[in-house]
């Protein structure tokens, strides 16, 4: 596996003859990532893995300065996976000053993650369409748990005309149900207990289509209002349209997104399920 910044990439990338697919990601990889890099081994001849984090989708009270960055730990799982290059830039490498063009996520990228962390999908698609034009792959893998960022990153491609393949992977989740995520680690064993009330209430309220969407969210919120933690503080419960992220309406048929977002012991946490009607 070669592994460098973006000098390193470029020279790699023009040696390339077959298919490229890219996993970016933001480092402290798991088990859930490996799973993307498996998935882009198989649809690709060669598969670019970034180990980035980027600093314009955290906001100014968020955790940029203590987000994990086990760079040797997560090069090694690359390198296990199968990566063929591994792209971990220096900050300055990637943004040498302030930038000054950015992307738009629009409409969609102001509610729901977007409404609680502002200018958050501005940051995502901005370091995305860099990595892009970067790398040039024929196809990108990301995780449905960010499943708005996953929306956003699908519209960018249309709207822009970049002609990149959009492979989305279903959300990868622990034996105990809680979906993956590098801030687990930030959990006490108290507040993962509490955490596990979240992948219940979706399920629950997946479980309850046949009513109706009133009915998917009435099920869902009793589960969390019977868990009763005061760990985990609920940000957000929404069912939405699937193709806009607007909310679905008493007599909605198609495919759905039940949304949820809380923050638990300090750690803001989100997951979803795919609802259809």
């Amino acid at each position: 596996m070669e592994s460098g910044g973006i000098a390193a990439l470029r020279e790699w990338r023009a040696a390339q003859t077959g298919t490229v697919a890219l996993v970016p990601t933001m480092g402290a990889l798991h088990s859930g990532h490996r799973a993307l890099m498996d998935r882009a081994r198989e649809s690709a001849d060669a598969v670019v893995t970034s180990v980035f984090v980027n600093p314009l989708q955290f906001g100014p009270d968020e955790d940029f300065d203590r987000y994990p960055r086990p760079l040797q730990d997560d090069l090694r799982l690359c390198e296990s996976a199968g990566v063929d290059f591994a792209f971990a830039p220096a900050l300055e490498e990637m943004y040498p000053s302030e930038p000054e063009v950015t992307v738009s996520s629009g409409r969609m990228g102001r509610v729901f993650e977007g409404a609680a962390r502002p200018g958050h999908f501005d940051g995502v698609l901005t370091v995305v369409a860099k990595l892009f034009a970067l790398a040039r792959p024929h196809k990108a893998v990301f995780g449905l748990k960010d499943i708005q960022q996953f929306s956003l990153v699908k519209r960018m491609i249309a709207d822009l005309d970049m002609g990149i393949e959009l492979i989305g992977l279903p959300v990868v989740r622990d034996a105990d149900g809680l979906a993956m995520s590098s801030r687990n680690q930030y959990l006490s064993a108290a507040d993962r207990e509490a955490a596990l009330a979240l992948p219940r209430a979706l399920e629950a309220g997946a479980a309850h289509a046949e009513a109706g969407p009133a009915a998917v969210v009435t099920a869902s919120r009793e589960v969390l209002t019977a868990a009763g933690s005061d760990r985990f503080e609920l940000d957000y419960l929404s069912l939405v349209d699937a193709a806009t992220f607007r909310a679905c309406p008493a007599d909605f048929r198609g495919s759905a997104l039940l949304l949820l977002s809380a923050t638990v012991g300090g750690t803001r946490l989100i997951d979803n399920r795919p609802v259809e009607f």
